[in-house]
């Protein structure tokens, strides 16, 4: 067996065949069922001319599908490519058109968007639509189901550790990214960032963990909260679940709804759910507590750990779920470059502080000399990924090099979140360098006046940015939601954050909106948050 997606699906699909691996709504479809579906979606990419290293576009919300086309393109060693559903036409267009995308499995409901494009992608020639039974078709394209019926099974292949594995990332500023891994790399990384430092290295460990779990009746149920278009929800929420030979319970999440979810984890027995922050794990705390007080709790008996990667999760909501919910909270520091480090916490070991993370063993932070920063220094640097890494970004040779560069004779990756190191050797994450506010000539990292601000009981939520301002160059300004329930005191709020935060980091303004845009993982949007701070100044 190699360390390939495809390889180690397959291998898992023959140790447990008869197992549940795929699970929406009412359909759920066996791991022999699994690997079938995907063989023949597979043979129809080839027959379209797709083959190794070429693109195919995922353009749909969660679903089986969405998993079984994943597989299918593993299996022809080509290379998914992750679209945002929330793409209109010139998005949509520029991210096909740099990512060279040969095919495309697409949801009916997005077939208008496509069509009004699809005459500027020559290199897009095939087009496989999901039926989501919104009664829109792409003329041209064939049904998901129509190309399973028809097509016949593509044989297990000869696998490459050195295939390429890529993931578009947008961020918080610029236009969406490739991030390439070795799929050899990321694999066996995955395996250990999400399974732990036990997770089987060799296929006989592979093996005999699968079916150690299997004879026991322990084979774990994931669901991803958050959309699988992004990491957190594919990588987490599925693969780590795959790996061991567990299933997937993917549900439409065009409009979170927390009740949902904690239906659905009762329903199906789920043991784990990834989510992104607070944006998902306050409504879902919120939601367990109103339940609880009308007398009506949801049953948590199945669920095991919570993880999240990608935005804060404070301490305060971790504390809150950890009261009603005997579980392991994973908190993951990491972006779509790597894993950093992790913040794990139970009932047995409550959580501290928020942003305070125990770093990997290759994780360094280093200064702007490329000198690490020693522990209790109060010096701020960043900080460097020297695990897992990717090759690169997808035709940006300039970026990769400032991103991706040996210090020390070692590769790191760099994505750009700056911290401090702590006396003993843990990490204070202050936030990523593009978003930091410059006021007079000090450096104000957003997300630590977000923490302090998200502490106060009136808060919901909130972003903070920088505005020009004639004296210090930039203005600290929050835009807030409040609390169902609550109102925001602006004067109150202030004085709350002046007993954690130096005078500089205070906020000169505070905007109170009804809802703080994300995007739909859970992200900030602090496009939207400064251009609702500057149209409010006038």
């Amino acid at each position: 067996m190699k360390w390939h997606f495809a390889d180690l699906f397959e291998t898992v699909a023959a140790l447990v065949p008869d197992e549940i691996a795929i699970v929406n709504g009412e359909v759920k479809r066996t791991w022999r069922d699994y690997e079938d579906r995907a063989a023949r979606i597979a043979s129809a990419l080839v027959a379209a001319g797709v083959g190794p290293d070429s693109k195919v576009g995922f353009y749909g919300y969660n679903s089986n599908e969405y998993l079984e086309g994943h597989f299918g393109v593993f299996k022809v060693r080509a290379v998914p490519v992750n679209v945002n559903y929330r793409y209109v036409e010139h998005e949509l267009l520029y991210l096909l058109e740099n990512a060279d995308a040969e095919a495309i499995i697409f949801d009916a409901q997005f077939a208008p968007r496509l069509a009004a494009i699809r005459e500027k992608l020559p290199k897009l020639r095939l087009f496989i639509q999901i039926d989501d039974g919104s009664g829109e078709h792409l003329p041209g394209s064939v049904g998901f189901e129509a190309v399973i019926a028809a097509a016949e099974r593509l044989p297990r292949q000869d696998y490459d550790e050195d295939d390429i594995y890529m993931l578009y990332t947008g961020g918080t500023t610029g236009m969406p990214k490739g991030v390439m891994y070795r799929q050899g790399d990321f694999v066996l990384g995955l395996a250990a960032a999400g399974l732990g430092p036990d997770a089987p290295r060799t296929e006989e460990g592979f093996k005999a963990t699968v079916m150690a779990l299997k004879d026991t009746g322990a084979l774990p149920i994931s669901v991803p909260a958050c959309p699988l278009m992004h990491g957190t929800g594919l990588w987490l929420g599925v693969f780590t679940s795959h790996f061991l030979g567990g299933a997937a319970v993917t549900f439409r999440n065009e409009h979170f709804d927390a009740d949902a979810l904690w239906r659905l984890i009762a329903k199906e027995r789920i043991t784990s759910v990834a989510i992104v922050g607070d944006a998902f794990a306050k409504p879902m705390l919120a939601a367990l507590r109103a339940a609880e007080a009308a007398g009506t709790p949801h049953d948590l008996s199945s669920l095991k750990q919570i993880i999240s990667s990608g935005v804060m999760f404070s301490t305060e909501v971790k504390r809150g779920l950890l009261e009603m919910a005997d579980i392991v909270i994973f908190d993951a520091m990491g972006s779509t470059e790597g894993s950093m480090g992790s913040s794990i916490v139970s009932r047995a070991m409550p959580p501290g502080d928020t942003a305070r993370f125990a770093t990997n063993l290759t994780t360094k932070v280093f200064n702007d000399r490329d000198e690490e920063v020693q522990p209790g220094s109060d010096e701020i640097g960043m900080i460097a990924n020297g695990g897992f890494a990717p090759i690169g970004y997808f035709k940006d040779p300039e970026k990769s090099a400032r991103t991706f560069r040996v210090v020390g004779g070692h590769r790191y990756s760099f994505p750009g979140d700056f911290a401090k190191v702590a006396a003993d050797g843990s990490l204070i994450l202050l936030g990523r360098g593009s978003v930091c506010i410059n006021t007079g000539g000090e450096k104000v990292f957003p997300e630590e006046v977000e923490e302090a601000l998200k502490a106060h009981d009136s808060v919901w939520d909130t972003l903070v940015v920088g505005v020009p301002d004639e004296r210090f160059g930039e203005r600290v300004t929050a835009v807030v939601s409040a609390r169902p329930g609550h109102q925001i005191n602006e004067a109150d709020l202030v004085a709350f954050a002046r007993q954690r935060l130096a005078g500089y980091k205070m906020p000169r303004r505070v905007i109170v909106v009804d809802t703080v845009q994300r995007a739909a993982n859970g992200k900030a949007d602090y496009k939207w948050a400064k251009d609702t701070a500057l149209n409010d100044a006038g």
